[in-house]
């Protein structure tokens, strides 16, 4: 998939990744950073969405199913592929341990704190990132209902 063949795609998935994340024109014009109508010209196919709004598509919404099946997994992943060429993996170990404190741990999943940007995550038991959060009520809440159903399914 080249550049041109990506954009065409995504336009047609725009209105379906904002009705997906449950918002409305003007919310996801300023998520995405458009005027609304620019937006709506794009959801009406009339406009074709610049490289760098495409790429702030898959960013913001890298969780969006509409997006995931669309490209066949990861957006981020397909975004890079595409403008590099090519997509390493580095390990990162010795910076998560500098930048990220462990807040507890359970049932395989870990929540973790960044020392830097003060955001949350939780994490499966390869180390996969599931969840982010700049509120930390809200990673222990995603924390508390994963650990629960952890139990459950034992």
């Amino acid at each position: 998939m080249d550049k041109q063949t990506f954009t065409d795609l995504l336009q047609t998935k725009f209105k379906m990744v904002r009705i997906e994340a449950g918002y409305t024109q003007d919310t996801m014009a300023q998520t995405i950073g458009l005027s609304k109508k620019t937006l709506v010209q794009i959801e009406k196919e009339r406009v074709l969405p610049n490289w760098t709004t495409c790429v702030s598509l898959c960013a913001l919404f890298r969780d969006s199913e509409v997006l995931q099946t669309t490209l066949g997994g990861d957006p981020l992943e397909v975004v890079q592929v595409i403008s590099r060429g090519a997509c390493a993996y580095p390990q990162n170990d010795n910076l998560d341990e500098l930048w990220w404190e462990t807040k507890r741990e359970e049932g395989g999943f870990t929540l973790q704190f960044n020392k830097i940007s003060n955001l949350y995550r939780i994490l499966d038991r390869s180390n996969q990132p599931l969840y982010g959060s700049n509120k930390e009520r809200e990673a222990e809440m995603f924390f508390s209902k994963k650990t629960a159903e952890q139990l459950v399914n034992v």
